[in-house]
């Protein structure tokens, strides 16, 4: 990475909002698993990588919204906590049965779910 990228990023990190740093993790959650599905004919290499990512970023948005700290509403709480529920017991199916058709479900949740943090439709 150049100089000038290594600055960007770091004037990036601190000036993105808390929405922002979730919005990039889900993008680069969803990035991961789209990389296993075209590669998929060739090989499942990177599944559980992107699985245990996709997993530990969905446990910490479940952790928090279930947080009475938590300062949005217990509607859209309950929301995430259910989304996440789902995601985090789909992580676990595919590691067990490994099947790509699967993995689309799992993308489509992190990047709507980014396109609402990040305010786009």
């Amino acid at each position: 990475m150049s100089i000038g990228a290594q600055a960007y990023a770091r004037t990036a990190q601190t000036t993105a909002t808390p929405r922002d740093i979730e919005a990039q993790a889900l993008l680069k959650a969803a990035r991961k698993l789209q990389d296993v599905v075209e590669n998929w004919d060739h090989t499942d290499a990177g599944l559980d990588d992107a699985l245990l990512f996709n997993r530990k970023l969905w446990s910490i948005f479940v952790g928090d919204a279930m947080n009475d700290q938590n300062p949005e509403s217990i509607e859209i709480r309950q929301n995430i906590a259910n989304i996440g529920i789902f995601v985090l017991t789909q992580c676990t199916a595919l590691q067990q049965v490994r099947q790509v058709e699967h993995l689309q479900a799992l993308i489509d949740i992190n990047r709507n779910i980014a396109a609402g943090l990040s305010g786009r439709p």
